[in-house]
């Protein structure tokens, strides 16, 4: 999903980047898959911590953690909790699940909470009751820019559905709430025209964090920062931040 152009990057500055999957996701094991946890993803979260710390040409006094839309909000999370992090980068990020559903309307959360009982309910290891993150989860008008973020290999087979669960608990996850408790330099790149993670609210919580450094991109949609110029001026912004605080 494109976290490979960052981490080069990243790598460009000499520094060593460790890209996972979630569990349930892409190469990582666990059943059923595409089950979107929160709590899970935290774990992975303390999971590649331990072992990137460990790492013979790591410097484990030295780690930042990048994340983008949901994973932007995950970092704030861990950050929040986790001293050994010393850097954030949290892009377009998903602060607010209350915010966030309120962009989806009331007609479609009403038929996502149906069908996430029902996965709850019925579902095994090997079924799940699925829905779609375009036209689902998320249905703004620019989410169909999503599928240009999957590696064109991939377009043919990339699951584009999450276990309907999620939808129980997505309101609930509010990381903007931990920004004040991110003692690390911590970068929030919002885009001022996100239909996904509204901006107003991160920008509110950006500003409780004690060494926040905001880059506001008026123009930008939730997926335009990830390719093109607006990928280059986001990333220039985090090579800078990262030259000053890692």
């Amino acid at each position: 999903m494109g976290l490979d152009r960052y981490a080069s990057r990243f790598v460009s500055l000499g520094i060593v980047c460790v890209v996972f999957d979630y569990r349930h996701f892409g190469q990582s094991g666990g059943q059923p898959r595409q089950l979107l946890d929160i709590n899970l993803q935290l774990q992975d979260w303390d999971a590649a911590l331990d072992y990137t710390a460990k790492l013979e040409d790591v410097d484990s006094e030295r780690i930042g953690i990048f994340g983008s839309s949901f994973g932007g909000g995950h970092v704030i999370s861990v950050a929040a909790k986790d001293k050994r992090v010393k850097a954030v980068i949290s892009q377009c990020p998903f602060t607010s699940g209350l915010y966030s559903s309120q962009t989806v309307g009331l007609v479609p959360l009403l038929k996502l909470a149906v069908l996430g009982v029902r996965d709850m309910l019925f579902s095994s290891k090997d079924q799940i009751v699925t829905v779609k993150l375009a036209a689902a989860l998320m249905n703004a008008p620019d989410v169909h820019q999503y599928r240009q973020l999957v590696p064109p290999h991939l377009q043919p087979t990339f699951p584009d559905y999450v276990a309907a669960r999620f939808a129980l608990h997505i309101a609930l996850y509010n990381p903007g709430w931990s920004t004040s408790s991110v003692t690390c330099p911590i970068l929030f790149a919002i885009c001022g025209k996100d239909s996904v993670a509204p901006p107003a609210p991160s920008l509110t919580y950006a500003r409780n964090a004690p060494k926040s450094t905001i880059k506001h991109y008026e123009h930008m949609g939730h997926f335009d920062i990830y390719t093109g110029d607006y990928f280059d001026t986001a990333t220039s912004d985090y090579l800078d931040f990262l030259k000053s605080n890692l």
